[in-house]
């Protein structure tokens, strides 16, 4: 049986010589010609349907009683033996380049499938599978697969960035040439904020996060695409920085390299849901060729450091977002509870309300770092204009100029870490270690579609 499918398929296949990973080119019973990658059945799909990956990037499904005839029209860069897995995990390097890439698999849609019982997305998709959908990526690179655990991004904490951060490190010293990690969208830019913090001093390769909208096994699946997209900037990118691979727009035209302290997703659904919040993004990759455009000159280059590793996170930091509600109180359970700092979302520039301010002071007196970023994203919070903002400098908060929230959240916990003396902590916040903090800005920083240009 070849990979899963049907005694009807395998014989077929297996007749002339074809096996996942080969391009074939199939003629219906209708007259209707579908060239595209062959891809390996899923556990819970219909073993009489043949699955390819056409060009564009989606899948189609061709069922048995459809197929006039199936010829091979181009091999796959690996093959094993008819009916086995196609293996893309040899380390043997793909030449001219001998070029090694290591995909570190830690859950979430880029590594799932969709069981049709229940119609639930789930993280059971090995990554070797991911990969046998996007042979491609072997025009770059040889490639290595290490699944370090599999959750949904939403399960994700701070014990794991520690593990991702520790992996990372190994595969960095073995001497590959970049890394990227699959990883859930929904708390990717947490991850790869931790990770810029924990190699802000040293980081000699890429480190390219990347992640899918939706599912390999959907029509409109964005994995395939996002991950030869990060697997072009791991071999090649000529930066040495933490980044978000993703859609640049909803398209297949190019992708966006996102530095990981400066990124959110900003749409539940759409390909290019990933934006760069009060910065440009770092580069464009084209995947069709394989070119990186770069988008801002002040990087880190690839190679220029050595690898130094800070790693450790403190779980016992809050996140708190300001509302018309009894932020006081809940200030005050968090300081009870006995969290260890806490990054409060402010309003417009910064603003928390009255009683808030009571709650904030206490914190600070008991040794308790308070962080304000701002609710709105973008711009920076200033807490100069209004009196509000003066009484909450005078109660001791630390205004963090225009990083984005959920990035604070992830440096308060790095410096925590690493200091619990506030003197030290607020230097450190206040500090640019990983490109987290602007101090310029500029009108195209604003997303186009908010002033009157295309959506």
């Amino acid at each position: 049986m070849v990979a899963g499918y049907g005694a009807e398929l395998s014989k077929l296949l297996e007749s002339i010589g074809a096996e996942p990973g080969d391009r074939v080119r199939v003629l219906t019973i209708d007259g209707t010609t579908i060239e595209g990658v062959i891809l390996p059945r899923y556990e819970l799909g219909d073993s009489n349907v043949l699955v390819v990956k056409l060009r564009s990037g989606y899948n189609v499904g061709i069922h048995a009683g459809r197929i006039e005839k199936v010829e091979i029209v181009g091999r796959s860069a690996k093959r094993g033996p008819i009916g086995a897995p196609v293996s893309l995990l040899e380390k043997e390097p793909s030449p001219p380049s001998r070029v090694l890439v290591s995909i570190l698999g830690t859950g979430g849609t880029i590594a799932s499938r969709v069981d049709y019982e229940t119609g639930a997305v789930k993280p059971s998709m090995s990554q070797e599978e991911v990969l046998l959908a996007v042979p491609e990526v072997l025009n770059y690179a040889s490639i290595e697969v290490e699944e370090v655990f599999s959750v949904l991004s939403e399960e994700m904490k701070p014990w794991m960035w520690e593990r991702i951060v520790d992996a990372v490190a190994r595969k960095i010293e073995s001497g590959v040439s970049g890394v990227v990690v699959a990883h859930g969208t929904d708390t990717m830019s947490y991850t790869a904020a931790a990770l810029s913090f924990a190699f802000h001093r040293g980081l000699p390769v890429p480190v390219a996060f990347v992640g899918a909208q939706r599912s390999s096994d959907r029509p409109s699946s964005d994995a395939a695409f996002n991950l030869l997209s990060a697997v072009i900037v791991a071999a090649k990118a000529p930066f040495s920085e933490v980044v978000v691979v993703m859609h640049g727009e909803t398209g297949d035209t190019y992708s966006l390299a996102h530095r990981g302290v400066r990124v959110r997703k900003m749409h539940t659904s759409r390909r290019d849901a990933f934006q760069s919040i009060n910065a440009l993004p770092l580069a464009k990759i084209y995947p069709d060729s394989g070119k990186i455009e770069i988008l801002d000159n002040e990087y880190r280059r690839r190679k220029s450091q050595g690898l130094v590793v800070d790693n450790g996170f403190d779980d016992k930091v809050a996140y708190v977002k300001h509302y018309p509600g009894p932020i006081a109180e809940i200030l005050e359970t968090l300081i009870d509870k006995g969290f260890h700092g806490i990054v409060i979302e402010g309003t417009g520039f910064g603003h928390v309300s009255t009683d808030a301010i009571k709650a904030i002071r206490r914190a600070v007196e008991e040794g308790i770092p308070v962080v304000v970023a701002s609710q709105t994203l973008f711009g920076r919070v200033n807490l100069n204009v209004y009196s509000t903002g003066r009484k909450m400098l005078e109660a001791g908060v630390i205004p963090v100029e225009d990083m984005i929230p959920e990035t604070a959240y992830v440096k308060l916990s790095w410096v925590l870490a690493r200091t619990r003396d506030l003197g030290e902590i607020r230097k450190l916040m206040t500090s640019n270690l990983a490109g987290e903090i602007g101090y310029r800005h500029h009108v195209r920083l604003y997303p186009r579609w908010y002033h009157g240009g295309k959506a």
